[in-house]
């Protein structure tokens, strides 16, 4: 790695899916203002995410389609031959 490129304060915070409520502990350089008690009894910076490896269709082999809000049929609306 070059040197004096990469951040210095990595913390250990708390990555909580947010889909199925799965959580994990690790490190990161991301801001958060909420915090969370952790299995060991302490408390950690949280920070919540809409998809991880424990939800996404590529690592669970479910292969699930999400129409979010109906992105496909606003596309077809935006985009069709008038």
């Amino acid at each position: 790695m070059k040197q004096g490129i990469h951040p210095q304060s990595y913390r250990t915070v708390v990555f909580k899916d947010m889909s199925n409520g799965v959580a994990f502990l690790s490190k990161s350089t991301a801001a958060t203002k909420e915090t969370i008690q952790w299995e060991d009894g302490n408390e950690y910076p949280l920070i919540k995410l809409e998809i991880s490896n424990t939800s996404h269709p590529f690592f669970t082999g479910k292969n699930v389609m999400l129409d979010t809000a109906g992105r496909i049929d606003k596309f077809k609306k935006k985009y069709a031959k008038k």
